[in-house]
């Protein structure tokens, strides 16, 4: 699966920190030739020296994903330094907390023009030079709140990531005749700077309600990126995998006790 990224040009939105430095980890391990992007110029650099030295060669640029004209030359420079584009994840996100009734009309926007919009800008800006490869890969990060579970001060973030997959399974049919798949993952609860600015609290109470244990590393997420991008995902398109240790399978806490005592 590795050997069939190598080589690859890959375009990672928010690659510049958390699960998106991680996916821009797997593939310049694997050998693909890996632009990131973030909003940042500073976040950014540190981004780009921290994958300095993989076998893969890997660039950046500064970019807006919810504004369609930062995304179309996001796409124009992609295809100058990678020379086309192979792989899009787009993995661009932002997680703000106000819970419904002190949500604003900002806030909203905020959350749905990164998170939303960003994903469609994006997969729009890529089209031709995902159609030109001839074996294009799109893969969505998405997460289990929305689609699956909910989190108080989250509404709009997961409605944000509800509306990714409605996006993903229509987009997968109309870009199937073109010879690219769209999927996307779920990460669960994965250790990253923002879970780090949670406390130490939450993460132990995260801990707890995950069958397996432990917390999950952007690195199991790029585990996952990477067999969607793969030639051995060819006949993959409109799916969704959830990478979480199990924590959206206990019906309740006494599940989790129970789980314990066996």
């Amino acid at each position: 699966m590795s050997r069939s990224v190598a080589d690859k040009a890959v375009v990672v939105t928010g690659g510049t920190r958390g699960i998106g430095l991680g996916i821009a980890h797997s593939f310049a391990s694997a050998g693909a030739r890996v632009l990131i992007t973030g909003r940042d110029q500073g976040v950014l650099g540190a981004a780009l020296e921290r994958l300095s030295g993989l076998p893969g060669r890997v660039k950046g640029c500064a970019v807006d994903v919810g504004d369609p004209v930062s995304c179309e030359a996001m796409a124009t420079h992609a295809v100058e330094v990678l020379g086309g584009i192979d792989v899009l994840c787009a993995n661009a996100g932002i997680f703000p907390s106000a819970r419904v009734d002190e949500m604003t009309a900002s806030d909203l926007d905020s959350v749905m023009r990164t998170n939303f919009n960003g994903t469609v800008f994006a997969v729009q800006a890529c089209l031709p030079a995902l159609t030109s490869s001839g074996r294009g890969r799109i893969v969505i990060t998405s997460s289990i709140t929305g689609p699956h579970t909910g989190f108080p001060g989250w509404s709009h973030y997961g409605a944000s990531k509800a509306a990714q997959l409605g996006f993903m399974r229509t987009a997968a049919m109309e870009l199937a005749p073109r010879g690219i798949t769209v999927n996307a993952v779920l990460p669960g609860n994965i250790r990253t700077e923002g879970l780090a600015d949670l406390g130490p609290g939450y993460e132990e109470q995260m801990i707890s309600s995950v069958p397996a244990g432990r917390l999950g590393e952007v690195a199991d997420i790029g585990h996952a990126v990477l067999f969607f991008a793969s030639d051995e995902a060819g006949y993959v398109t409109g799916q969704s995998l959830i990478v979480d240790g199990g924590q959206v399978l206990p019906e309740s806490v006494l599940a989790l006790q129970e789980m314990g005592q066996s």
